[in-house]
C-alpha cells in the first residue's frame, strides 16, 4: 500500500465526507444516496476512498501505526572452544633391598678351654701305735645312815577346859602326851670308783694328704666353618606412577537472553466507520 503524506491524508478524508452524499444538517442515514455498481468498482480500485462503502455511514481514513511484539532470544556471543592441556606424569617412591655383599663363609679357630680342678695327694700314708691308756674311773655319790629312825613322847597342847565325859563320867586333867616318830638321819658322802683298769691301746694314725688347685684341659681346640650371610641394604627408587598425558578441555559456547521489539505489521492508512453529525454540501 502507498502511505501518504499527511496533507494527502487531510484532503482525502474531506473528500470523502463530501462524497458521501449526505446533505447539510440531514441525518446520515436518511439521506444517503445509493452507490451504484461503476461507482462501487472506482471505489475498491482508487485507494482514495473506502472500500466496501455502506449508504448512510461516514468513513474516515485514519494512520494506523506499526504493529510490534516484544520477543526473547538466546543470541550467542562467543563460539565453543578447545583446549589441550598436558597432564604431567605422576611420579612415586618404591622401597627396593639391593645386594651389597653376596654371602660367604669363614674358618675360625676356636682355642682350646681349660678349667680349674683340685684334687688330694697323699703325703704321708696311714699307720698304728700303741698308746697307754688310764684307768678309768668315776665319782659316785651315796646317802649312809648316821643314825636310824626312833619314836618318842612329846607333850602335847590340850584344851584350855577339861573334857567331861557325861556318858562315861571321865573327867579330863588338861594335860596331853604325842607319841612321835623321829626319822632316820642320813649323810651324803662322795667317792671315786674305779670303772676300768689301766691298759694299752693300738691307734691308727691317718694318711696324710694335701688339696692342690691345678688347671687342666676341658675342651681341645679345634676349627669351625662360619656362614656369612648375604649384606642388604634398603634404598628408596622414585618411579613412574602414571604416565604423563594429554587432555582435551572444551568450552560451550556462551549465549545471553536479549529481549527486543519485532514489527510484525507496518504502519498504514485504514478506513474506519465514524459518527458524523452533519454532511457539508
Amino acid at each position: 500500500m502507498k502511505i501518504l503524506s499527511m496533507s494527502s491524508i487531510a484532503v482525502a478524508a474531506i473528500a470523502a465526507v463530501m462524497m458521501s452524499g449526505c446533505a447539510q444538517k440531514t441525518s446520515c442515514e436518511a439521506s444517503a444516496p445509493v452507490a451504484t455498481k461503476t461507482q462501487t468498482v472506482v471505489k475498491e480500485v482508487n485507494s482514495l476512498y473506502p472500500p466496501n462503502p455502506e449508504p448512510g455511514k461516514c468513513y474516515a481514513r485514519v494512520l494506523k501505526p506499526a504493529q510490534f511484539k516484544t520477543v526473547t532470544e538466546k543470541v550467542k556471543v562467543s563460539d565453543g572452544t578447545e583446549k589441550v592441556i598436558t597432564i604431567p606424569a605422576k611420579y612415586g617412591t618404591v622401597t627396593k633391598k639391593i645386594l651389597v655383599k653376596e654371602a660367604s663363609t669363614k674358618l675360625v679357630v676356636i682355642p682350646a678351654t681349660y678349667k680349674t680342678v683340685t684334687e688330694k695327694i697323699l703325703v704321708k700314708p696311714a699307720s698304728e701305735k700303741l698308746v697307754p691308756v688310764p684307768a678309768v674311773y668315776k665319782t659316785v655319790t651315796e646317802r649312809v645312815l648316821v643314825k636310824p629312825a626312833t619314836t618318842t613322847w612329846k607333850k602335847g597342847r590340850g584344851l584350855l577346859t577339861p573334857v567331861n565325859n557325861a556318858r562315861t563320867g571321865e573327867r579330863g586333867t588338861g594335860e596331853v602326851m604325842c607319841l612321835v616318830k623321829t626319822p632316820p638321819v642320813y649323810k651324803t658322802i662322795t667317792k671315786k670308783v674305779l670303772v676300768k683298769p689301766a691298759g694299752t691301746k693300738k691307734v691308727v694314725i691317718p694318711a696324710v694328704y694335701k688339696t692342690i688347685t691345678k688347671k687342666v684341659v676341658a675342651t681341645p681346640a679345634r676349627t669351625k666353618t662360619i656362614q656369612i650371610p648375604a649384606v642388604y641394604k634398603t634404598v628408596t627408587v622414585r618411579t613412574i606412577v602414571e604416565p604423563a598425558k594429554s587432555k582435551v578441555i572444551k568450552t560451550p559456547p556462551v549465549y545471553k537472553t536479549v529481549t527486543k521489539k519485532v514489527k510484525i505489521a507496518p504502519a498504514q492508512l485504514v478506513w474506519k466507520v465514524v459518527r458524523c453529525k452533519s454532511v457539508i454540501h
